[in-house]
């Protein structure tokens, strides 16, 4: 059986490493010292909370302290050359918690899937800004909208509402992307046609008959909005006009014989 953790070792430690620096200061070979203190500390007081979590029992919630602790601790300590991703190394070790308490009991702690979703979705975003800026908003929406898919797929038939807010999140994070390159009309018949999808996915999924009257209507709400892409959107709801009048003068002459 594993030892309780003492936090009098952490103290020590971090005495023993405060006074090595502060001496390594003193005699010329180090600089900003207080850097590599901090940074030493955080990272010894994560440890503590790793060592908490590991040790057994029922110890899970040390996992978020002890994850964000090390994160922190880790960007104190990044080097120069490294200091645009010390966003993402830190949103990234505390999503990192959130997925260890998930992974470690799946039926009852599901919902650290939002948390930790988010909070990675976050450190791609600052990622993303760094390197591929024109995606980052369709990096984080999509992001944080696959978090919901990820909590519909924890259990389907409880969680079905989940696919609602992921199919608008990806929908949005799919304008992003198309707002550039089509005008504001065409883009609100992509939203559309993404919110059809969503609630066509409620449908048959988790058999919700309701769903199918929404994805009808913003389905059609869509294809008006992407084929005024061909400029023949003018002749589409003429079109629609003379079916729908033959249609009902139909119904009216077929019921009276």
């Amino acid at each position: 059986m594993m030892k309780r953790f003492d936090p009098r070792i952490v103290i020590g430690l971090l005495l023993i490493i405060g006074g090595g620096l502060a001496l390594a200061q003193t005699m010329g070979y180090l600089e900003n010292t207080s850097d590599y203190f901090w940074g030493a500390a955080f990272l010894l007081g994560g440890l503590a909370f790793l060592t908490l979590l590991f040790s057994g029992g029922a110890n899970w919630w040390a996992a978020i302290p002890g994850f964000t602790l090390a994160g922190l601790g880790t960007l104190i300590l990044l080097p120069e050359v490294l200091e645009d991703l010390g966003g993402t190394v830190f949103l990234g070790s505390i999503a990192l918690g959130f997925w260890y308490v998930y992974f470690t009991d799946r039926s009852s702690r599901w919902w650290a899937i939002i948390p930790g979703g988010v909070l990675s979705a976050l450190a791609l975003l600052i990622l993303a800004s760094t390197y591929f800026e024109d995606y980052s908003g369709a990096i984080v929406l999509g992001g944080i909208g696959l978090t919901f898919f990820i909590v519909y797929m924890s259990n389907p038939a409880e969680r079905w509402w989940a696919l609602i807010p992921g199919g608008v999140l990806t929908t949005l994070a799919g304008m992003t992307v198309a707002a550039e390159r089509f005008g504001e009309f065409q883009t609100a018949g992509i939203f559309f046609l993404g919110l059809s999808a969503t609630f066509l996915l409620v449908a048959v999924l988790a058999k919700m008959q309701w769903a199918y009257w929404p994805a009808g209507i913003l389905g059609i709400l869509g294809v008006l909005g992407l084929v005024s892409l061909l400029n023949i959107a003018s002749y589409l709801w003429a079109v629609a006009l003379i079916v729908f009048g033959a249609f009902l003068i139909l119904r009216y002459f077929t019921r009276r014989a």
